[in-house]
């Protein structure tokens, strides 16, 4: 794997990547690490309890098998991502808003040695949905059964390129694709947000963001690494974030714009916004209009605008003494990332010009978890043009790029919704429609919405117009088997959908049509 660095002239910090474990080693053993619901461990404590499970993942599991998680923030949650690491086996966290459906193709696509989930979503699932081999543990027994179990394992000296985690993620075309991440991959993300947010050992993070994203997994690696104190939230109410700012003094919120939104709408106290240092965001672009009401509400604090992606982790972040000049730029590469803009003709885009983002260098992911074909659309060999070489992430994403150095973006070649920051297939929605045996056809669509970032349409035409209820038939079938975040905001029927010339449905104009 590469660990050079092009010639940039920036500040590059400890390119040397480590096993991931490693991070809990980072902290003062007596400071603060994690503030959980009923305790606070501090880093000695967390080193404990991160050798403790990860002793007994290893007598349990054989080295490189998968084993997901499916539960709330928690210690679980927070120590699985060290503990599976320092174990040798690979973590797939999902997200604990996911279905039934969405979890049974996790397991079956990953392999999955083992399920560590909460007690009623164990009970969710049917025959089925797990193979045989995938042996189903309860989160409440596991903390229990590793002390009794009682070995612990010292850090690890594994290969830094090794396997680490899959992440599942949400494609254009089909269901839910695993995105494999190294050691590397997760330590040189932690070192380099971490460095570019400039994060201390008095830091405090309140993670409210989903642990099964890189950008949630970032809120506790990257404060680790600083030596901070992460404090995971699982809220209900956006006042419930404004509570814990003020309660735990905290330093640091990563949110998605939809949350920024609902967070500018209620009152922040004085000791509520009087810590924080820095807010990130990413997900989804903030607009001019959500920066000045973020300003208001964190007049001293630095607002750090940022864009990434799974395959990547992250690619970009705005300098904040920038943020009120150029609201709408992505800004330029973070520590140990190339962004290069591309032309259609395979070179470097012209200042001004449209190209495509192409992210270089040792944050780019290992591919997607069997599924060779898919991999070799987006994992592709770098530009000629990139300082790293090797292989590089052809996003889709269209970028141009100012004659300072600003990047901008300008579109996407995918289909991909991007509603509340969660990034989702279409054709995962159109697919759970035309299950219920309702409707005939279905086309899913992205409609720009201030609150959402997008909201989901969702276009039909029935097979059976004279049908009674169907609507609330539909509603029901797609509420049992699609989470919240992919539940649509409008159904619109259609007697007969839109064909283009090559006889298909004619998804541009109905976007058109609806304002997309």
């Amino acid at each position: 794997m590469t660990t050079g660095y092009p010639p940039t002239g920036n500040l590059q910090p400890d390119p040397m990547p480590y096993p991931l474990d490693q991070l809990a080693e980072r902290g003062d053993a007596q400071a603060r690490a994690l503030v959980l619901r009923d305790r606070t461990l501090t880093f000695g404590e967390l080193r404990e309890r991160v050798s403790l499970l990860a002793g007994w993942l290893a007598d349990r599991f054989d080295h490189g098998q998968r084993i997901a998680t499916w539960a709330a923030k928690g210690e679980l949650t927070c120590l699985m991502p060290l503990a599976a690491a320092r174990a040798g086996v690979v973590h797939v966290p999902i997200n604990p808003l996911l279905k039934r459906a969405q979890v049974a193709h996790i397991l079956e696509d990953s392999g999955s040695a083992g399920l560590i989930a909460t007690p009623a979503r164990l009970k969710s699932l049917q025959v089925g949905d797990a193979a045989d081999s995938c042996e189903l543990v309860s989160e409440e027994d596991i903390f229990p059964m590793a002390v009794d179990h009682g070995r612990s394992l010292k850090p690890s000296s594994h290969d830094p390129a090794d396997l680490a985690a899959i992440l599942y993620t949400s494609g254009s075309t089909g269901r839910p694709k695993g995105v494999m991440l190294s050691h590397a991959n997760l330590w040189l993300g932690a070192v380099s947000v971490a460095h570019y947010l400039g994060m201390a050992s008095d830091d405090v993070t309140l993670a409210v963001l989903p642990l099964s994203f890189d950008y949630g997994q970032s809120q506790l690696l990257s404060t680790w690494y600083a030596g901070g104190c992460a404090v995971p939230l699982d809220y209900l109410f956006p006042k419930d974030v404004a509570k814990a700012c003020a309660k735990h003094r905290v330093t640091t919120l990563a949110a998605v714009p939809p949350l920024w939104v609902q967070l500018c709408e209620i009152e922040w106290s004085e000791d509520a916004s009087r810590s924080m240092r820095r807010i990130t965001n990413s997900g989804g672009a903030l607009t001019p209009e959500l920066i000045t009401s973020l300003r208001g509400i964190f007049p001293k604090t630095r607002i750090f605008p940022m864009y990434g992606l799974t395959e990547a982790f992250r690619s970009t972040f705005l300098d904040p003494d920038l943020v009120m000049e150029h609201p709408t730029s992505m800004g330029t590469a973070i520590p140990f990332a190339e962004i290069l803009v591309i032309d259609d003709q395979g070179k470097i885009a012209e200042p001004g010009a449209e190209g495509e983002l192409v992210h270089c260098g040792p944050l780019v992911a290992q591919g997607y978890w069997n599924d060779s074909k898919r991999t070799a659309e987006r994992f592709r060999p770098a530009p000629v043009a990139s300082a790293y070489g090797g292989t590089a992430v052809w996003s889709g994403d269209r970028v141009r790029r100012d004659a300072n150095g600003l990047l901008y973006f300008v579109g996407r070649r995918d289909a991909m919704i991007k509603s509340s920051g969660n990034r989702i297939s279409p054709h995962e929605i159109e697919s759970a429609a035309m299950a219920t045996n309702l409707v005939a056809e279905a086309v899913a669509i992205g409609v720009p919405d201030y609150a959402l970032g997008q909201a989901i349409h969702l276009v039909l035409r029935a097979k059976s117009a004279e049908e009674a209820g169907v609507e609330t038939k539909l509603k029901r079938l797609l509420a049992r088997e699609l989470p919240n975040f992919m539940q649509p905001h409008a159904i619109h029927w259609r007697e007969t959908m839109p064909i283009n010339p090559n006889g298909k449905i004619d998804r541009a104009a109905l976007a058109k049509e609806l304002g997309a």
